[in-house]
């Protein structure tokens, strides 16, 4: 086989190559939308897909397929000051959808004429509740101290697991606030339940 020969060949080769390379860059596209279809996957970040059968350019947003939008969970905030403090939620109550992130705001205030340290404890009622409430963002996970008079509003941002029991329609969640390095006793275990009727008092 001559130089000439050879390089034609070589030459169809790569000509091939490329092609191939080509289609299946094309085809990536819709491949990977299906995939994503599929396992749901990504399909947040999509942002916005063209609606199934239709021949237009209508688009839609995409569901957040983890939120359970077949029920309502009211969750209860309750709030327990063991010492000094002025500590209670900014809202009584809220309904949310399991998978869906929600916040609640809750008012902290030293009325001593001391600086203090203090820590917050959470309980569930009921108890089974627990292992299905997840915090994203709360202020129980740190120690805080506060200067007299000082007032501060902290976050708490959950989600409910989908997981969660259907018997169970309401979650009580309650914080008792203490006082770290003082005489005053500790707050109760997270294992313990808040009766119903003691929210908001």
């Amino acid at each position: 086989m001559g130089l000439r020969q050879a390089n034609l060949l070589m030459l169809r080769k790569l000509a091939v190559v490329a092609l191939a390379m080509f289609g299946f860059g094309y085809a990536l596209v819709p491949i990977y939308l299906a995939i994503c279809e599929m396992t749901g996957i990504n399909i947040l970040a999509l942002g916005e897909k063209e609606l199934p059968g239709s021949g237009n350019a209508r688009l839609a947003e995409p569901e957040n397929s983890q939120v359970d939008t077949s029920r309502l969970i009211t969750v209860e905030f309750d709030a327990n000051a063991r010492g000094p403090w002025h500590f209670k939620p900014m809202q009584n109550s809220l309904q949310v959808h399991p998978g869906e992130m929600a916040t609640v705001m809750y008012e902290f205030q030293n009325v001593q004429d001391r600086t203090m340290s203090a820590q917050a404890i959470p309980s569930y009622a009921p108890n089974q509740a627990a292992a299905h409430f997840n915090k994203l963002e709360c202020f129980c996970f740190n120690q805080y101290t506060l200067a007299p008079g000082e007032k501060k509003l902290w976050p708490v941002a959950f989600v409910i697991d989908k997981k969660l029991s259907k018997d169970v329609t309401t979650i009580t969640l309650s914080y008792t606030f203490f006082e770290v390095g003082s005489g005053i006793p500790p707050a109760p275990s997270a294992a313990v339940s808040v009766p119903l009727n003691q929210v908001g008092s």
